[in-house]
């Protein structure tokens, strides 16, 4: 299935690779460099997936991901923390603020995809019934 992929994350060169990599499997992806412009585009885009970094500017992705939540329009869309953070409980904090998913970076270009996709819904968010 071809996804609409939100992602939020501040670094060029991770917004690259992730871009890239998704996009050679047919992937839409929407960039955002913040958490607060993150949280704009998904509720305006309604994307069939969040890939979000936790080292956000403006607004840190457990915040991010605690709103995207917290909203009953956006809730249903499954996120999926793609970090730097990994210490002991970071992951666990990740699933806590709402993601269903945890991605250590770097990111290993040869599994990133098939990662990612298990994340997404059987069918995209716009698809007629």
């Amino acid at each position: 299935m071809k996804a609409k992929i939100l992602l939020i994350e501040d670094n060029a060169q991770n917004r690259y690779l992730a871009t890239f990599l998704l996009e050679q499997r047919g992937h839409t992806i929407i960039p955002a460099e913040t958490g607060p412009l993150g949280l704009e585009i998904a509720v305006r885009e309604r994307p069939d997936l969040i890939l979000l970094d936790i080292q956000l500017p403006g607004m840190d992705g457990h915040a991010v991901a605690r709103a995207i939540k917290g909203d009953p329009s956006l809730r249903s869309i499954p996120i999926v923390a793609v970090t730097s953070y990994a210490m002991v409980g970071d992951r666990e904090k990740c699933l806590a603020a709402g993601a269903e998913g945890y991605i250590e970076k770097p990111i290993n270009p040869e599994t990133f995809v098939a990662e990612i996709e298990r994340f997404l819904p059987t069918s995209p968010r716009d698809a007629a019934p």
